[in-house]
C-alpha cells in the first residue's frame, strides 16, 4: 500500500509540473508577413485590427488569407497608418 502511495504521489507531481507545458503549448501563436512593409505582425493580437478594418472599410467579414492580394494590401496599408507608437 505504502509503494502504491509513493508511485501515485510521483505521479501526482509529474502531472502538476508537466501541465503548465502542456497548457502553453496549446496556445500556438500565428506570425503573418506583411510583404509591403517587410515586417511581421503576431496574428493573435492583428485580429482586433483585422475586424476594425472590415467594419471601417464595410468589408465582409473573410479570413485574411481568403482575400485578394489588392484587399490584403489595402488591409496592410491601413494597417501601418493606424500602428500605435
Amino acid at each position: 500500500m505504502r509503494s502504491l502511495l509513493k508511485s501515485f504521489a510521483t505521479i501526482l507531481l509529474a502531472a502538476a509540473i508537466a501541465s503548465p507545458v502542456v497548457m502553453t503549448g496549446c496556445t500556438a501563436s500565428v506570425r503573418v508577413y506583411d510583404p509591403y512593409y517587410h515586417d511581421y505582425h503576431d496574428w493573435n493580437g492583428e485580429v482586433v485590427y483585422y475586424n476594425q478594418w472590415e467594419t471601417e472599410t464595410h468589408h465582409e467579414h473573410r479570413d485574411f488569407h481568403k482575400r485578394s492580394a489588392d484587399e490584403q494590401k489595402q488591409y496592410w496599408d491601413w494597417r501601418h497608418s493606424h500602428e500605435q507608437h
